[in-house]
């Protein structure tokens, strides 16, 4: 059974970094080779909503919030998926999530919930003005 486990989250100042980490265990192949691996966060109260993916080839998709801000990618060696936040805003502050799809290409938008097959458990991020 495919897991996802998140961390990295944290407090931080306006204008600071982050980086959050996704491990994936209980898949036999590489994570190069998961159709489509991406970021979400959420408030509460509100819906989940699409901050990142990368398909299997390497090609990547930002929500136009964090774009030039947020990088997400593909670590092979240690079987996870990051993204990496620099220029935090208060506004990025959310409970951030990874998702991954076995079967489905991401696609030319940003894949949204229905999209994935796996989710981790979420990270918290909170970013102080």
């Amino acid at each position: 059974q495919v897991q996802l486990v998140e961390s990295g989250g944290g407090s931080v100042q306006a204008g600071g970094s982050l980086k959050l980490s996704c491990v994936v265990s209980g898949y036999t192949y590489s994570i190069y080779s998961m159709k489509c691996m991406g970021w979400f966060r959420q408030l509460p109260g509100k819906e989940r909503e699409g901050v990142a993916a990368v398909d299997a080839v390497g090609s990547t998709l930002y929500a136009d919030s964090v774009k030039g801000r947020f990088t997400i990618s593909k670590e092979n060696v240690k079987n996870t998926l990051s993204l990496e936040m620099n220029s935090l805003k208060p506004e990025d502050t959310a409970m951030y999530y990874c998702a991954a799809d076995l079967f489905s290409p991401c696609g030319t938008g940003l894949p949204g919930t229905n999209d994935y097959g796996y989710w981790g458990q979420g990270t918290q991020v909170t970013v102080s003005s």
